[in-house]
C-alpha cells in the first residue's frame, strides 16, 4: 500500500493537512497518510509533505534539529526520486537562501529567493493574508483541473522569487507578482495553504497523490 508521510518538525499544527490529505487520500484510492518525526518513516514514504508555519530561519533550523530527518528527505527526494511537496514554509525551504530576518541557507533544491513581499500600491498590507486568484503560468499534473482564476488562501510576508522562469507554476497578483506554486522533476511546492483552500486546494492533494513524475 502507498505510503504519504507528512514531516512533523514542531513547525506548524497538522490536524487540518492530516485531514484533508487522509480524506484525499481515501477518495483517490493513495493508499495510507502518516505525521511522523521520523527518519525511518520518511525513509520508506513513497511520497512526502513538508508543511511549515512561521519564519523561514526557524523552521529551517528546526528540522535541521530533528537527527537525520532533512538527511532522510533529501535521500528519498533527490536521491531516490520520491514526489515530495513543500507547503507554505516548506515551499519556501527549497529555494537556494531565505532573506527572512538573517540570511539561511535553504535545500537549493529550486534556485531562488526568498525575499519580502513589496506591493506597488502602498495600501495593500503586509502579510499578504486571505484569497486570491491562481494564475496558471505552465501547465503541470498537480494542476490538472485547476484553472486560473481559481481561488487559494494565503498568509505570508515573503515569497519565493525563483532563478529560472520555467520553475514557476503559478502566480497571484498583489499591486505585483507572488509566487503561487513552483515546480521542478519531482518536485512541488505551493505558498499557499491547500488543506485551507477548499475546492481547489482539495484538487491539487488529490492531483499529488496521484503523481507520478
Amino acid at each position: 500500500m502507498s505510503l504519504t508521510v507528512l514531516v512533523d518538525y514542531e513547525s506548524g499544527n497538522l490536524h487540518s493537512a492530516e485531514k484533508a490529505f487522509q480524506r484525499m487520500a481515501q477518495e483517490t484510492g493513495a493508499g495510507s497518510v502518516l505525521v511522523s518525526a521520523r527518519p525511518e518513516d520518511v525513509a520508506r514514504a513513497d511520497r512526502i509533505v513538508l508543511p511549515g508555519d512561521g519564519a523561514f530561519p526557524a523552521c529551517r533550523r528546526a528540522l535541521g534539529s530533528h537527527g537525520g530527518l532533512y538527511e532522510a528527505i533529501e535521500e528519498a527526494v533527490r536521491v531516490k526520486g520520491r514526489p515530495f511537496l513543500g507547503i507554505c514554509i516548506g515551499m519556501q525551504m527549497l529555494a537556494t537562501r531565505g532573506l527572512e530576518y538573517e540570511p539561511t541557507a535553504g535545500f537549493d533544491w529550486i534556485g531562488g529567493e526568498v525575499v519580502r513581499i513589496t506591493p506597488a500600491d502602498p495600501a495593500l498590507k503586509v502579510p499578504h493574508m486571505g484569497w486570491n486568484d491562481l494564475v496558471i503560468d505552465r501547465s503541470h499534473a498537480v494542476l490538472d483541473g485547476i484553472s486560473t482564476g481559481d481561488h487559494a488562501y494565503f498568509v505570508h510576508s515573503y515569497h519565493f522569487r525563483v532563478a529560472d522562469p520555467a520553475h514557476l507554476l503559478a502566480h497571484v497578483d498583489y499591486a505585483g507578482p507572488i509566487t503561487a506554486i513552483v515546480g521542478r522533476d519531482n518536485v512541488v511546492g505551493t505558498q499557499f495553504h491547500p488543506e485551507k483552500s477548499q475546492k481547489t486546494g482539495l484538487r491539487l492533494i488529490a492531483n499529488f497523490l496521484r503523481w507520478t513524475p
